[in-house]
């Protein structure tokens, strides 16, 4: 599965072609970090602040004072689909939600808000910081902009939107969603004629596992399907009328380790075990198969298509059983009888946990478990379905190693997914998606003093140090930047199907496919949300965006296939941003 965050490459090697989070609960997003649908978080190649024209960072207004003021103009002909013009009040609203809402799945960014302001009327919202923000761009983004009108208060809006999202400002609205199906109809008072849907109705449909969502293509049951690769997926997909491709975005799969309780609280156990995992081993064993040649990821939170953010090089030379060994033994680790490591007596026993259904992250566990009960290590499969792993246990810290795709957004900030201040709990009324429960205080100063930098060199030398204190304290061990596969029947569906594979917001121009017959376009989901709700942990699975809120709710800005921002319709052009 893929985990969404807030706001997370040309390999020409799978299906000999070039080829996410992911996790969501997203494998995973705030920035919005998703964990996929698959596992999700948010990142990129950061052209956030360099339009601005400021020159420098760190800047935090003295008591009372503004630090950046962001204004943004509303297109005036913006509307929701009941006719209701899109104003300043619906900003006002949602950030009231993010801010307020018990159980908001992260409030960073939105936290450095001074105000939301109406301008000189009200389509032009001000929005003034307390602080320089350079991740800006994450902010009233991806599918997260609420209808004032439609809510009975901004304030708490967690027992809205479970099972309907009653407004829309984007092509498509829901006309309705189960636990079966969502059905998308033309949204007809969206204002940018020039994205009218082609089809009258977009089903989308939760297959129960991927061997069930690749017969649903080969039988006609679905149009398109976007699976997550795995050993065969090429010979499965292999039929005269379907088509697949690859496409290399910001979502990245890897291990975590849960440090916040459990085993890994222990820095000499949890060090000790991440040197044990043999990575070019399990890369061969799992991934070799499926994207033949393609190399390790050595970079923690950024991936390649990131660029300069990501240093890959940090995560080299990870395995080091005897610098495992030397360490558990000088700590006063010393194996029982049974070969496994024991301290006082007591053999700790750690709690892996993916999707189950998930064959890729399944076998990973058949071939590595009893390899590291040879080296001394007790590990068992502790498996729940998607909703189970990314909404349920994932928030609650209720695992100890997890396997996950980030699903990430164009900025590299990892606040949200890994600073002190973001550990859900009572401290924090459970808001924050460092679901991993890593505290390092160093580098959660960095990661704020990141967010507030301009100087795009200052800001990669502050994320190369982030990075390599995710090695230091080993906090997770990085495995592969994930493609994601778009399916499609070329009997059934036509148009520009492929052009958004690589978007972390997913087929997001299904507007543009038409069907070759009738007027319906069948997708075949690969999880399913247990609730739609944008705000609350419902935002935590990356198919909730890519099958709901993505879908229907209007962004400033949207995502582009080579991880870009751009502004959307919903706007007038790019907001001016002023510091000082």
């Amino acid at each position: 599965m893929r985990k969404t965050p807030r706001g997370a490459k040309a390999l020409a090697l799978l299906f000999g072609v070039s080829l996410v989070a992911a996790a969501c609960g997203s494998d995973n997003n705030g920035n919005t970090q998703s964990t996929e649908g698959g596992g999700t978080a948010t990142t990129t190649a950061a052209t956030t602040g360099e339009s601005t024209g400021a020159t420098t960072g760190g800047t935090e207004a003295g008591a009372g004072g503004t630090a950046m003021t962001v204004t943004i103009d509303i297109n005036p002909d913006a509307v929701w689909d009941d006719g209701t013009p899109i104003t300043v009040a619906d900003f006002q609203c949602t950030m009231e939600a993010v801010l307020k809402t018990p159980g908001s799945l992260s409030t960073v960014g939105y936290d450095q808000m001074q105000s939301v302001d109406q301008g000189t009327s009200d389509k032009q919202v001000v929005i003034k910081f307390k602080t320089v923000y350079a991740p800006y761009k994450n902010l009233f983004s991806q599918g997260q902009l609420l209808e004032k009108a439609k809510l009975a208060n901004c304030a708490d809006v967690s027992g809205d939107m479970q099972d309907s999202i009653p407004f829309s400002g984007r092509p498509y609205k829901i006309q309705a969603w189960s636990k079966d199906q969502v059905i998308l109809v033309p949204n007809d008072k969206y204002w940018d004629k020039a994205a009218t849907p082609k089809v009258a109705k977009i089903v989308m449909v939760p297959k129960a596992d991927t061997d069930t969502e690749i017969a649903s293509i080969k039988s006609g049951e679905s149009d398109f399907i976007f699976p997550q690769g795995y050993n065969g997926i090429t010979k499965a997909l292999t039929d005269p009328n379907i088509k697949f491709t690859p496409g290399y975005g910001t979502q990245y799969e890897g291990l975590y380790f849960q440090q916040k309780t459990g085993p890994f609280s222990d820095p000499v156990f949890r060090k000790a075990f991440s040197e044990s995992i043999d990575r070019e081993a399990l890369f061969k064993q799992i991934y070799d198969p499926i994207f033949p040649g393609a190399p390790i990821l050595n970079c923690g939170l950024w991936v390649p298509t990131i660029g300069k953010w990501c240093d890959n090089t940090q995560f080299e030379g990870s395995y080091k059983p005897d610098d495992a060994t030397k360490g558990l033994t000088d700590a006063g680790w010393a194996k029982n009888a049974q070969g496994l490591w024991a301290k006082d007596g007591k053999v700790p026993e750690v709690r892996w946990i993916v999707n189950s259904g998930n064959s890729r992250r399944e076998s990973t566990q058949a071939y590595l478990i009893p390899l590291l009960k040879q080296a001394g290590f007790s590990v068992k499969a502790d498996n729940c379905d998607a909703a189970c792993y990314f909404q349920q246990r994932l928030p609650a810290l209720d695992y100890d190693m997890a396997m996950y795709i980030n699903v990430a957004a164009p900025d590299p900030t990892v606040t949200t997914i890994m600073a002190c201040q973001n550990i859900p709990g009572p401290a924090n009324d459970n808001k924050g998606q460092n679901t991993v429960g890593w505290c390092n205080q160093k580098a959660t100063d960095l990661m704020n003093q990141s967010d507030q930098e301009l100087d795009t060199n200052k800001r990669v030398d502050e994320i190369h140090q982030i990075g390599q204190y995710l090695v230091d304290d080993s906090v997770m061990l990085p495995l592969f930047q994930f493609p994601n596969i778009a399916a499609w029947r070329t009997d059934k569906i036509d148009g520009p199907i492929d052009a958004d594979v690589a978007n972390f917001l997913a087929f997001q121009n299904i507007n543009e496919w038409t069907a070759k017959s009738g007027n319906q376009i069948t997708i075949g989901a690969e999880q399913w949300p247990d609730c739609l709700n944008p705000i609350t942990e419902c935002a935590n699975s990356s198919w909730a965006g890519w099958t709901t809120f993505f879908k229907v709710l209007p962004s400033v800005w949207d995502t582009t296939e080579d991880g870009s921002y751009v502004p959307t319709a919903l706007v007038t052009g790019e907001p001016k941003v002023e510091t000082g």
